[in-house]
């Protein structure tokens, strides 16, 4: 009898998007060119390694009363990394899958190693699989910025999904490390290692680990050039957690936020200092993006966010400059771009600064990259403040979200953000009037400044500034 014809598709390496036929366009993601024949996975007869997970146990569902079920909270893992701790929302779930990602060289594989040696000392023994580096490698990386026993840290160089199965079963860890899931394969597919298809396959498999033998697993994967993860949508569903690492690498400091999370919040963040020895939690971000405002000039202004439970003080400036080209430029670094429009519009409209012949350039000091609109009138004093040569005093607070009739909304936890820069010394805070009334509580004998709207903001910035 003649062979049965392998049965193909062809999948956008962009998305991940099937078509039974080559497309020059995709149609799901726009791409060009991206579609690449792969042959279906034929599933294996008698292969025991791919029934881990609950799914495919055998046994059958049942419904449970949700008043029956017993809560996960207790079965945290304590990374011994403070920060990671917090973004992950108090330490690793057992079972979880999260996936961490970030540019090459940011710090992904460093934080990894550390948490990995301190589970391994702590909890029990940890599989650490690298598919780009040899054991000498992580080997030489653990000693650099690990410290303590790490008889219990198994290395494994390896890509083959089939051989890491193996050696987990074998090994029983509590805790497993991939890095990356763009270099792992398994045999049941064709296609090259980080197509689609195999970080899809490679993904199930590792979320059966995870839910099958009860343990963490922490996933490694690449980033495109305009920061976003690589490979098909599908992995950011099927894990629990995605972490973001980012910062400069010219920088020592490193930011980790959590884009999704099951367990916790993604509102929270974490800081890092990349030193010699490894990555150093952070416990005064505030003082740290706050280091050069003293020493500045017109255009700095200091304001206050809230990432998550922690009140953060940052530093905004902002540049003018005649307008060289045919129309002017608005660059925003930290700021939504199309906020900074409005924010301009208002100005001219509202508050009479002309800024239709000027060049503006508004940044956030130290790569962060504050959520909400919390930072709105900082933004529009900076401006103003280097507009007009006017000085801002280092010890003023200034938060408040402008509207675009020029009015000054109040802004969430001002009584928080307060007591944050009392703490730091600050003297005074510019704030909306509808946020004097709470805040005026957590003070501790900083002056509060009440406006209602822009002009009454730059109005009372220029009194400051005067005396």
């Amino acid at each position: 009898m003649a062979n049965k014809k392998d049965k193909t598709v062809f999948v956008c390496q962009n998305c991940g998007f099937e078509s039974p036929r080559w497309m020059g366009q995709c149609s799901a993601c726009g791409a060009w060119n991206s579609f690449v024949e792969e042959k279906l996975a034929e599933p294996k007869e008698g292969d025991s390694r791919r029934r881990t997970g609950p799914a495919q146990s055998g046994k059958r569902s049942r419904p449970v009363a949700i008043d029956k079920v017993v809560s996960g909270q207790t079965s945290r893992m304590d990374t011994g990394i403070s920060e990671l701790n917090r973004v992950l929302g108090g330490g690793l779930v057992q079972g979880s899958l999260a996936l961490i990602s970030g540019e090459p060289g940011i710090g992904k594989s460093t934080i990894i190693i550390q948490a990995a040696a301190n589970i391994a000392q702590k909890y029990g023994t940890v599989l650490y699989v690298s598919g780009e580096e040899s054991e000498e490698q992580i080997k030489m990386r653990a000693d650099r910025v690990c410290s303590g026993d790490l008889s219990r840290l198994m290395l494994l160089s390896q890509t083959n999904m089939d051989e890491i199965l193996a050696a987990v079963e074998e090994v029983r860890p509590v805790f497993l490390v991939i890095d990356s899931i763009q270099t792992m394969y398994t045999d049941d597919l064709d296609s090259a290692p980080g197509s689609v298809s195999q970080v899809r396959q490679c993904g199930n498999l590792l979320m059966n680990i995870g839910k099958g033998m009860n343990i963490p697993v922490f996933v490694v994967a690449h980033v495109t050039k305009s920061g976003e993860l690589a490979g098909p949508r599908i992995v950011e569903h099927m894990v629990d957690a995605v972490l973001q690492f980012y910062g400069e690498r010219t920088q020592d400091l490193r930011i980790l936020r959590a884009v999704k999370n099951r367990f916790g919040t993604t509102s929270e963040i974490g800081a890092f200092e990349m030193r010699e020895e490894g990555l150093v939690c952070v416990e005064n971000l505030s003082g740290t993006f706050l280091e050069g405002l003293a020493d500045s000039g017109e255009g700095a202004v200091a304001t206050a966010v809230c990432e998550g439970t922690r009140p953060l003080l940052v530093e905004i400036q902002a540049l003018t400059a005649p307008c060289s080209a045919g129309f002017p430029r608005r660059t925003a670094i930290g700021i939504d771009s199309q906020r900074l429009g409005m924010i301009i519009a208002v100005l001219e409209r509202k508050a009479g600064v002309s800024l239709i012949n000027r060049d503006v350039y508004v940044n956030v000091v130290g790569g962060l990259k504050p959520e909400g609109t919390g930072t709105d009138l900082a933004a529009a004093v900076a401006i103003w403040s280097d507009e007009r040569n006017v000085k801002i005093p280092p010890d003023t607070l200034v938060i408040g979200e402008i509207g675009l009739t020029g009015d000054l909304r109040p802004v969430q936890a001002a009584e928080k953000l307060i007591k944050e820069a009392s703490r730091l010394g600050f003297k005074r805070a510019i704030l909306p009037q509808r946020n004097i009334a709470r805040a005026q509580r957590a003070a501790e004998g900083m002056r509060l400044i009440g406006v209602r709207t822009l002009a009454e903001a730059l109005t009372a910035s220029s009194q400051i500034s005067q005396k």
